[in-house]
């Protein structure tokens, strides 16, 4: 008797986890995962922005307002996401690339480029800025799921493997790299490089592809600049510029280290005082560190674990190869991020400026992670099982009115 999918997958699964391993585990995961660290987000943009809007004239709530404002155009875009069936990502693959591609040629444009910190990523339409690189990471990730689904069995073959993907997303490198922005640059290797190894594409090729952005970033972004150069010596080597190249990473580790087990207490960091640059956005993780502790940081820590592990989940039992890629594509991007920027805090990577998805301050990539993550959890309802494990499932409103209807009739 032939075996299908869904029983090979049932059949691996992990028995002594119970319960824990069901059917819908992954659609749990993630939607916990991203609701606690969307919630955390808020609160730390709130509490790491208030001193400085007070010494702008603002109001404290004001950064944390437009954090809030973005989560809510957010929540409806992760929902929308969320309920869109598989074959409809499909079906926008190809003019979500080109959308992107066209916003990140726009930073290009020095009418609308904007600029900040020394990298051109930022594009203003109409008083609104937008940046282009994180719309160019979602579909990305969509368009190499399905270039590279749908030819997963010729991807032996160095040619199938390197056409389309390989152009497309050399396409978008370009773009980024033309805008100086060496982390987004970063992130979005890694995630081309996920979709290619779930892919099942030769290994030497990514060897190669691995060695040749390697050569590129050191020739590009690393030689003939200092002000990088002297970033890489002063993680790796001796500080000898505690006010210039090591001031942020030593302000980092005075907040991480101030912090202690259990924090100062939410709201009462110091280094948020104007000592730490970027505390509300890329050097958030020590703001929590400082006022949450080493609890909060490992709470942190592992909801992007836990995100992580979801993911690997999905990738592990679903049966379409798109949704497997795409998945991986997203993990990498998502998950590698998250990494990066904690390393970066920590003191184990460069100031590269790369924030913390979720939780660092920034519209633009809320809405688009937000968005990302409404895939995969579209993807988690589709794995097998799930879907009809939810819809036997009562939903919380009808419970609640269960419950209520239930208390009504008691009282009579």
């Amino acid at each position: 008797m032939a075996v299908t999918p869904a029983a090979r997958t049932r059949s691996t699964d992990r028995p002594w986890l119970g319960q824990w391993n069901s059917a819908v585990t992954s659609y749990y995961l993630v939607v916990g995962a991203t609701g606690l660290l969307l919630l955390i987000g808020l609160v730390m943009v709130f509490s790491s922005t208030a001193v400085t809007s007070i010494a702008a004239g603002e109001s404290p709530y004001a950064a944390g307002l437009t954090q809030a404002r973005f989560a809510l155009i957010g929540l409806p875009v992760l929902l929308v996401a969320a309920r869109l069936p598989v074959r409809w990502y499909k079906r926008l693959a190809w003019p979500a690339l080109a959308v992107a591609v066209v916003l990140q040629s726009l930073t290009l444009v020095p009418a609308l480029a904007r600029a900040q910190g020394g990298n051109v990523g930022w594009i203003s339409l109409g008083g609104v800025t937008v940046q282009p690189a994180e719309v160019s990471k979602l579909a990305l990730a969509v368009w190499l799921g399905v270039v590279l689904g749908r030819k997963q069995h010729l991807l032996g073959s160095w040619a199938h493997a390197i056409v389309p993907a390989v152009p497309g997303a050399l396409i978008v490198l370009g773009l980024v790299i033309a805008g100086n922005d060496l982390g987004t640059m970063l992130v979005i290797a890694g995630l081309v490089a996920g979709a290619l190894w779930v892919a099942g594409a030769p290994w030497r090729m990514l060897a190669l592809g691995g060695a040749a952005a390697v050569t590129a970033i050191v020739g590009l972004f690393v030689l003939g600049n200092s002000n990088r150069m002297g970033r890489i010596l002063a993680t790796y080597g001796e500080c000898t510029d505690a006010e210039g190249l090591c001031y942020q990473s030593l302000h980092g580790m005075y907040g991480l280290g101030t912090g202690g087990l259990f924090g100062v207490g939410l709201g009462a960091s110091r280094e948020k005082w104007r000592y730490l640059p970027e505390a509300h956005n890329d050097f958030i993780y020590a703001i929590i560190g400082e006022e949450l502790g080493l609890l909060g940081t490992l709470l942190v820590l592992s909801l992007f674990v836990v995100l992580g592990v979801a993911m690997a989940r999905i990738v592990r039992r679903h049966d379409d190869p798109f949704v497997k890629i795409t998945t991986a594509a997203v993990a990498c991007w998502i998950v590698g991020q998250a990494f990066v920027n904690i390393g970066v805090v920590l003191g184990l990577l460069p100031v590269i400026g790369v924030p913390l998805p979720l939780v660092s301050a920034g519209g633009s990539a809320l809405v688009t992670t937000m968005a990302a993550l409404g895939m995969v959890i579209s993807f988690a309802r589709s794995e097998p099982g799930a879907a009809e494990a939810l819809a036997a499932r009562p939903s919380v409103v009808r419970r609640s009115l269960t419950v209520l209807s239930g208390a009504r009739r008691r009282g009579r």
